[in-house]
């Protein structure tokens, strides 16, 4: 039998933890690897992400999120446009590379935003890269095409927490 950390329910602990929450969240788009949005599920966790959108029907491993998933608010949205339901009023910042007009260094992140991050195959649907107030690109040196989409969300989360967390770190 497992015990809570720190003696507290679940729910006790999902409300210590939602004062710490950050502002921004985090979508997946139609990811096909089940590993890997249980893997950006535990990376959003350790970065306290708003929520996480997760778009699309496509499974997802919950071991990989390593029990993490509990104390995270994900919204699945059945498709595209729920998600631009939900999301409105909210600045949506692409993570595409082949659509992008900035980089991760030079993008602005405002409060409130929405990181998205497209399927390993397809990338952003046209849809969702035109709801963007953004799109941008990680940098990437070698011949590779691209980053696996768990790598690229924790970039990104790493580059936002630089950028704002208290502590220091910024531009």
């Amino acid at each position: 039998m497992k015990v809570a950390p720190f003696g507290l329910s679940t729910e006790e602990i999902r409300e210590e933890l939602a004062p710490l929450r950050h502002k921004f969240s985090i979508a997946v788009c139609r990811a096909k690897n089940p590993f890997n949005i249980g893997a950006i599920i535990r990376t959003a966790h350790s970065f306290m992400v708003r929520e996480i959108f997760l778009i699309g029907t496509e499974p997802w491993y919950e071991r990989a999120a390593m029990g993490m998933a509990k104390y995270e608010t994900i919204v699945e949205c059945p498709d595209e446009g729920a998600f631009l339901e939900a999301a409105r009023g909210r600045t949506l910042v692409g993570v595409e590379r082949d659509h992008a007009r900035t980089t991760l260094w030079e993008a602005e992140m405002p409060d409130d935003l929405v990181f998205l991050f497209g399927s390993e195959n397809e990338g952003l649907p046209p849809v969702l890269l035109e709801a963007c107030a953004e799109v941008l690109a990680i940098p990437m040196y070698g011949i590779n095409h691209s980053y696996p989409v768990a790598i690229a969300a924790g970039m990104v989360m790493c580059e936002w927490a630089r950028r704002k967390d208290p502590r220091g770190g910024g531009r």
